[in-house]
């Protein structure tokens, strides 16, 4: 199973480099990872998604509490929240399939940003799972280049579970 990881640091040189140094010694791979400010000066929040069982996650925790500048750690895989990720597609476009492109792009509420001769620049923002949808969905057209940040999530103050209701939305459906 995958976990999601939001860990808080102080934002001191080395903090990421010894972060990734406990995952490689114990032999984890770390699948996304997104590092920025938090809503402190000083503080710093790391974003992680990473595989392993509830028992390996919980090792892993106690391991990075034990590093000096690690705050808070949090496992937020279960926790209702809001992911997102952004994503730069360059996709093959010709004048014979530009507009398709286009009217795909809206559908998934992405943005044109860049236009060449035979190409387009796609910017999608979405969770993680539109953004594979749309790389099925645009790899016909022949996809260049993508670029993709790691997964960012806050977890939800309202505490509504939005997997729950699509789930019930499903249901009636």
């Amino acid at each position: 199973m995958k976990h999601t990881l939001s860990v808080l640091v102080e934002d001191e040189a080395g903090v990421l480099t010894r972060i990734a140094g406990l995952f490689a010694r114990r032999g984890f791979n770390i699948e996304s990872l997104a590092v920025g400010p938090a809503e402190k000066l000083g503080i710093s929040r790391i974003t992680m998604v990473v595989p392993g069982d509830d028992r390996v996650i919980e090792q892993l925790t106690k391991q990075l509490y034990k590093l000096i500048n690690v705050i808070k750690v949090l496992d937020i895989t279960e926790t209702p929240c809001v992911e997102r990720e952004l994503m730069l597609l360059k996709v093959n476009a010709s004048s014979a399939t530009r507009s398709e492109i286009i009217e795909l792009a809206q559908i998934f509420r992405a943005r044109i940003v860049d236009v060449g001769e035979d190409s387009v620049m796609v910017e999608v923002v979405g969770d993680p799972g539109k953004m594979v949808a749309i790389v099925q969905v645009l790899n016909k057209f022949g996809i260049r280049e993508i670029a993709r940040t790691g997964k960012i999530a806050l977890t939800r103050e309202s505490g509504v579970n939005t997997e729950f209701l699509k789930s019930l939305e499903a249901k009636v459906q």
